[in-house]
């Protein structure tokens, strides 16, 4: 078939919707369809479309829903449509997941936040990961924890920062972040944390080769997230075998499962603060958590994903 994969973010962008959008677009051509990618299209020249974000994508949505409304239409709820723009922006996000056909969902919790009345129409599909291609060697100097991600207020990015701040003196934490910032206040917070905080780096952001190395470097990831519709990051992490500590939002516990112990209460700097002393001192904390994130590692495999795409295109398709 030919389909329309809409999504906000324009083709210079590195954010999470771009990503998603070509590797979705990857999966699809190999199943044998031609994918055009773009930030809005009618669908007059498809014979589906998959949008990219309820809200942002509403336009788009709407108007091929409208023209051709026996033609399958896939929406992705991204975490701000599920845990923000459903109850800020209503009227536009309900009604991208009315029109659509089929919802895609990034985590196994999505049903718990959207209205009853859509979640007939909700398919999971877990975002893939490949392993690195050797063991990881985590630094012996330091003890160095990644996080990865746009500096923004969904992601609540300085928290592992903030927490690094209370580490013992003798610690040797230190926080590398590799990721833009939304905005130059962002951009200004970052810096004025580097100025006060010997522990905190921040690289900006960094070509993927640069985020895979860093996990093989680092020996944990925080994702400090306070909204998350699956966040691929995670998955990374886990099919490389870095230990992840997390914030507790079911965009999280949605991947890592509600047994991971590696959990901490959102925006809580000291019981962050207290996991990553928790991993510097105490090697089998670790090793739990590592362990822990195996049992999730097949959700993630690259043929999961192609067959969940495969099963869902077939279950809609005309």
């Amino acid at each position: 078939m030919k389909i329309s994969l809409v999504t906000p973010a324009g083709e210079k962008s590195r954010n999470g919707n771009r990503a998603t959008a070509i590797r979705w677009a990857k999966i699809l051509r190999n199943l044998g369809h031609r994918v055009s990618i773009a930030e809005w299209d009618d669908g007059s020249n498809s014979d589906m479309m998959i949008a990219v974000h309820a809200w942002r994508s509403h336009k788009s949505i709407n108007t091929f829903s409208n023209t051709y409304p026996n033609r399958p239409l896939i929406v992705l709820l991204a975490g701000t449509d599920i845990y923000a723009f459903q109850h800020s922006r209503p009227k536009e996000t309900l009604k991208s997941m009315e029109c659509a056909t089929a919802l895609v969902g990034l985590h196994g919790l999505v049903h718990h936040a959207i209205p009853k009345r859509f979640c007939h129409k909700l398919h999971t599909i877990y975002q893939s990961a490949v392993p690195l291609p050797s063991k990881r060697q985590p630094s012996k100097r330091t003890f160095d924890i990644c996080v990865i991600g746009h500096l923004r207020d969904e992601k609540d990015s300085l928290r592992a920062a903030y927490a690094a701040q209370l580490a013992p003196p003798d610690s040797k934490l230190r926080i590398i972040h590799l990721g833009k910032a939304h905005n130059e206040a962002w951009g200004q917070r970052a810096a004025k944390e580097m100025k006060v905080n010997p522990r905190f780096i921040s690289l900006g952001e960094v070509p993927k080769w640069r985020v895979r190395r860093q996990f093989s470097n680092s020996h944990a990831m925080v994702i400090s997230s306070a909204m998350e519709g699956g966040a691929n990051v995670v998955s990374e992490a886990n099919v490389c075998g870095l230990p992840i500590i997390a914030s507790n939002i079911d965009g999280n516990v949605g991947l890592l499962g509600e047994d991971y112990e590696g959990y901490y209460a959102l925006n809580d700097t000291q019981g962050l603060a207290a996991l990553l002393q928790q991993a510097e001192t105490n090697p089998k904390f670790l090793k739990r958590l590592a362990a822990q994130g195996k049992k999730r590692q097949a959700l993630f495999k690259p043929e999961v994903e192609i067959a969940a795409w495969s099963k869902l295109i077939n279950e809609i398709k005309p």
